[in-house]
């Protein structure tokens, strides 16, 4: 039996929607709480990011201290692109940056593909694979730089004792550089695959089972099935390993400095030198040079990798 306090209610209810309008329902007060934990991170971010940027693009058309400041126009951008080592700089990062991508993708896929079937150990070996990723960057480059000295290594004494070759493996003009991008590869290529491998899992087992049904192989499977929709994974990967690679620095700077000569140069490594000394507005103009070529690239990219998944 229904009493009188539950009928007022109800009836009420039933005449606001007789005239095409909603309950208003309780505890629905908009409430500006949650907006208060913007501020913190707005601040950082302007503090930190947006003002040291916009100021950038202003002290790198003057010659400037810490003191101040003399507008001298596109001088600076002019030396950056007539110095052989600034540019030589520029040319190695982008040389480092898609390099190492491109081997983190391949390599990174590939293994995921590997711990992602049946095999012995698979934890234990997936554990391996991502250790490096949580070692400090600056200790890796420590480490292998002794692992790999020219007269004391361990790698070069096993290779005499083999009989083979040593090379110099940061020594070497020709191979500094590309030694660097090895053990940046052998650091990060964890994350790409535990992204690679995330992606695998997430694929229904169905389009599998389906495939095994129709006779599929193995290789018609991995071009039909897991390649197109691990797409979102490999843009991820991508995305990540190429922002990553062109702003390295820190191993560059634990293993050779930059040397032999300028050989391992990185644009990064060169405007902290360039700071070192004094250079203020050239290596600003650096950075402004390296910021704008890098947003060029990443735009597109991301928007076309993107655009790509949701076609998918």
């Amino acid at each position: 039996m229904m009493t009188t306090t539950s009928i007022a209610p109800a009836a009420a209810a039933a005449e606001g929607a007789s005239r095409g309008k909603t309950p208003r329902r309780r505890g629905r007060m908009k409430s500006f709480y949650p907006s208060w934990f913007f501020i913190p991170a707005v601040a950082l971010y302007v503090v930190f990011f947006a003002v040291p940027t916009f100021a950038s693009f202003y002290f790198a058309f003057t010659r400037w201290d810490l003191f101040t400041a003399v507008p001298i126009g596109f001088d600076n951008f002019v030396q950056f692109f007539q110095d052989p080592q600034l540019l030589n700089g520029f040319i190695h990062t982008f040389e480092y940056g898609f390099a190492t991508s491109a081997v983190k993708v391949v390599l990174g896929f590939a293994i995921a593909l590997l711990l992602t079937g049946p095999i012995f150990a698979r934890g234990y070996l997936r554990a391996i694979i991502f250790f490096p990723v949580l070692l400090s960057t600056i200790g890796v480059g420590i480490m292998w730089k002794s692992l790999l000295d020219p007269f004391h290594g361990v790698v070069n004494a096993a290779l005499g004792f083999l009989h083979l070759p040593q090379p110099g493996w940061f020594t070497d003009p020709h191979l500094a550089l590309v030694t660097i991008m090895g053990v940046d590869v052998w650091k990060g290529v964890g994350i790409a695959t535990l992204i690679f491998m995330a992606g695998i899992v997430a694929i229904p087992s169905e389009y599998f089972e389906a495939a095994k049904v129709d006779g599929a192989s193995g290789w018609k499977i991995l071009r039909t099935i897991t390649i197109p929709l691990t797409r979102p994974a490999t843009a991820t990967v991508i995305t990540l390993s190429l922002i990553g690679g062109l702003r390295s620095f820190d191993l560059v700077q634990a293993i050779t400095n930059g040397g032999p000569g300028f050989t391992s140069e990185v644009i990064t490594s060169v405007i902290y030198k360039e700071y070192q000394a004094g250079y203020f507005g050239l290596s600003t103009a650096g950075n402004v040079v390296l910021f704008i070529v890098v947003t060029a690239i990443m735009v597109p990219l991301t928007a076309y990798l993107n655009r790509r998944s949701v076609e998918l």
